[in-house]
């Protein structure tokens, strides 16, 4: 259903499909849209709790002496390569300038995405041997994520991202220290 939402929105625009003709074209009724998205936006962001732990897993199993920063700044940008592997570069930069173009898709991906700052600063703290995560690892969380974001809005996401994670770098630095620990 998903892919049949996405190719509906690529070709006529988010607000001129609506749930009825998604259900159509994937043979099936509008309530079973609902029942596995429960609004339209969710249509074109199937991946969140797959996303959520490749998230987790590029801090959790990072290699030995591998700071969570470098793990996350790779992550990244594994990422960015593997969408434009997938997907191809034309497509990629298509599908990126529909979401970027549409307020709703934009605000809802980055609301999605930004859920993830719980989980992120729970395995942050847990490799640290803390209970709870300290304001300085959520904030680092919620920065990190923050990077994504901009960069999945850029025309240059390899460029912001190591922008940002270059920022970030001397912040981090303060935080391991504190943490008494090279997480």
């Amino acid at each position: 259903m998903s892919d049949t939402a996405t190719m509906l929105f690529l070709e006529r625009g988010f607000a001129n499909v609506s749930i009825r003709e998604v259900a159509d074209a994937a043979d099936v009724s509008p309530t079973t849209v609902f029942a596995h998205f429960p609004q339209k936006e969710a249509l074109v962001f199937d991946e969140d709790d797959e996303q959520r732990d490749k998230l987790i897993a590029s801090v959790r199993n990072r290699g030995p002496g591998v700071s969570v920063h470098t793990a996350l700044h790779d992550f990244y940008l594994a990422e960015i390569a593997a969408n434009v592997v997938e997907h191809g570069d034309a497509v990629s930069r298509r599908f990126m300038e529909f979401l970027n173009a549409t307020p709703a898709l934009r605000d809802y991906a980055a609301r999605m995405w930004l859920r993830h700052e719980d989980a992120l600063a729970a395995v942050i703290a847990a490799d640290a041997g803390v209970d709870e995560p300290s304001p300085e690892v959520r904030a680092y969380s919620r920065f990190v994520l923050q990077i994504q974001i901009l960069a999945s809005e850029s025309d240059d996401p390899v460029g912001v991202c190591e922008a940002g994670f270059a920022v970030l770098t001397d912040g981090w630095r303060a935080v391991e220290r504190s943490l008494g620990a090279s997480v």
